[in-house]
This record gives structure tokens, C-alpha cells and sequence, in this order.
């Protein structure tokens, strides 16, 4: 997808409220998406600038299983039998300790509240806890075989089936490139941690080292700042995070490893991953006041990583993917409008 394309589509989608929709085209596996109707602003609304700092966020400790059911069910914009899409909402991990609110917890739940009956829901294809957008669920085992091979075949073949937009803080150079490294999971303070690795032999991968890889693309700048079209080629926890970071451009709202960016004098360089703990993001005051936020509200700010688009394959061999495509959050929308991104 060209960058004047998806940029075109992301200001179509600059709407309040989350769940906006799913655009579908070229539907080949599954249904046209079912629009829903969107409650038509009023003149006299206020400027979602001037609202809370980040509308539309949910609060997920705050839900219980029939809320989360029924946000997710709101959710729902596409449905053809047993495959479902929704757009996860931030927040919301996909899987976790047993008694944990997530995902897959609830999944039978809504099986039954989606009228799938005995066909309990499975993941297919879903972002990580703290990114928003497009969720695959099933509930026919063949369909999800059939998906799962789809993925893992544009994998080895180095084709990109998922298409996130981000917003940075700095912006990329070069605007577009590949991002590749190896990286493992290490356990600090209590949490897992994606930590690269230099050079990594044959027993480092044969104890959890993974060679990733990443497009990046970026698409409009501004106020220091850069959307930014990523398309992951590997999967590996917090992949795309780590990715920018490397790039000294660590998204908005990366509470986690944008602290291994350092800046002395104006110019950025990476702390060693190894002794870096996680914090809250650091931004600077002009940054602050463009964004409109106290310093005591950045601890708030959610990561501005969103998966956007899907390919799907077709109904036969020989027809081309479609595309799922899915609107970006209120609070994304928000901090575009006060960067006032202009295209690149």
C-alpha cells in the first residue's frame, strides 16, 4: 500500500469513539464488513483536541467478564460463520496468568454471545497487550488451519501480511528501510524483556535467539514526530517496539523500552539493553505542550501502535488476498491532530 494511499485512509478514519469499523475489500474469505452507523457529531461538540487527553481509552482493570464481553461484541465488525474480526481495544493482553482478565479468557463467553453456540473461539491472528487493531478469531478448526498456513507461508517467503501504523518520538533515518536483528526474551524485575543480541551463534538460537526483521516506512512528520507504516516479517514479543527504539525513535506511549534512549546535548544514542529498566516515557516540554499534557499525565499515555491492515487469503488458490483495514483510536487521532502531521 503506497504512502499517499494509507495516509489518505488514516485521515478518512480520524473519528471518535472506538470500534469505529472494519473496512473490507476484495472480501474473498469471509463477508463485506457490516458498517455500523456512527453517531453524526453536532456542531457544537468540542474539539476532540480540547477533550481528555486520551479519549477513548479503555480501562480494562476496571471491566468484568460481561462488560469485556459486551465491548468486545461491540467490537465485532466483521462475521461470516465462525470467523469473526474485531479491533482489540488497547490494554487488553491477549493471554495471561489463570484468573487474569484477557482475550482468550473470555473467548467462550463470546462464542455464545455472537450465537456461535458450541464453536468456542480461537485466536488466530491478534496484536500484542499494549498495541490496538485487527483480532482474527475462529471458530472452525480447519479455517484456522487454513489462516495459520496462509501466515506462516507469506513468512518464509518474506511477503507482509500485517501492516501497523505508529507514531514515533523523533523521526526515522532513512524514512524507509528494514530493521534486523536478533533478539531474546530476558527476565528483569519480573518481567520478560526483548533484548538484542550481537552476533548470535548457532546455541544462542537454539536457546530462544530469533533473527527479526521489520519494514518501516514513514509516511508524515511533524513537530519532531513520525507516523509510521511497520510491517513485521518475524513475530516475536514487542518486535516493533524494540525496532524503533533501535532507530531512536521509540513510539509514543512505550513505557517500557523507550528508556534506552538517551539524549546528551541534543543527539540520541542507545543505553545497553541489558541494564536499562523500564520507565515512564520521557518527553520533551515542547513536545509536552503540543501534545497538551501535564508531565503527570505522560504515565497515562497508551502505546500508539495499532495494527491497520490484514491480508486474508482468498476463497481459491488463485484469487489475489483481501484486506481488512481498521480505523485508528480516538486517542491516536488526537495526538495526530495536535502534531499536525503534514505528508512527507
Amino acid at each position: 500500500m503506497g504512502a499517499l494511499r494509507v495516509w489518505r485512509w488514516i485521515s478518512e478514519t480520524w473519528r471518535p469513539g472506538f470500534g469505529a469499523g472494519v473496512r473490507r475489500r476484495d472480501a474473498g474469505f469471509g463477508t463485506e464488513a457490516r458498517r455500523r452507523s456512527q453517531p453524526q457529531a453536532s456542531n457544537k461538540s468540542k474539539d476532540p483536541v480540547e477533550d481528555q487527553p486520551f479519549p477513548g481509552l479503555l480501562r480494562t482493570e476496571n471491566l468484568g467478564v460481561e462488560e469485556l464481553v459486551d465491548v468486545l461484541k461491540a467490537a465485532v465488525v466483521d462475521q461470516k460463520g465462525p470467523l469473526v474480526t474485531l479491533s482489540k481495544p488497547q490494554g487488553l493482553p491477549v493471554t495471561g496468568r489463570p484468573g487474569e482478565l484477557t482475550l482468550l479468557s473470555v473467548l467462550p463467553q463470546l462464542s455464545q454471545a455472537l450465537g456461535l453456540g458450541h464453536r468456542e473461539l480461537q485466536v488466530v491472528r491478534a496484536p500484542g497487550k499494549e498495541a490496538s487493531g485487527l483480532v482474527l478469531l475462529s471458530g472452525c478448526p480447519q479455517t484456522a488451519s487454513r489462516l495459520q498456513k496462509f501466515f506462516a507461508h507469506s513468512r518464509r517467503s518474506q511477503r507482509p501480511t500485517a501492516t501497523y501504523c505508529a507514531i514515533t518520538d523523533g523521526v526515522p533515518e532513512p524514512s524507509e528501510g528494514t530493521v534486523s536483528v536478533a533478539l531474546k526474551l530476558e527476565r528483569m524485575d519480573g518481567i520478560n524483556l526483548a533484548v538484542p543480541v550481537a552476533s548470535p551463534s548457532r546455541k544462542d538460537i537454539l536457546e530462544g535467539v530469533k533473527r527479526t526483521l521489520s519494514h518501516f516506512h514513514v509516511m508524515a512528520t511533524g513537530c519532531g514526530c513520525a507516523l509510521v507504516q511497520l510491517q513485521p516479517l518475524t513475530v516475536f514479543p514487542s518486535q516493533l517496539q524494540v525496532h524503533m527504539a533501535l532507530q531512536l525513535c521509540p513510539v509514543l506511549g512505550d513505557h517500557t523500552y523507550a528508556a534506552r534512549v538517551g539524549t546528551v546535548l541534543g543527539q540520541r544514542f542507545l543505553w545497553p539493553a541489558t541494564t536499562t529498566k523500564p520507565q515512564t516515557q520521557v518527553l520533551d516540554e515542547a513536545l509536552l505542550k503540543r501534545l497538551r499534557l501535564s508531565p503527570s499525565q505522560v504515565a497515562q499515555m497508551p502505546l500508539h501502535l495499532h495494527l491497520q491492515r490484514l491480508l486474508l487469503p482468498g476463497t481459491r488458490s488463485r484469487d489475489p488476498p483481501s484486506e481488512l483495514l481498521a480505523p485508528v483510536p480516538s486517542y491516536f487521532s488526537r495526538t495526530l491532530q495536535c502534531l499536525r502531521l503534514s505528508q512527507k
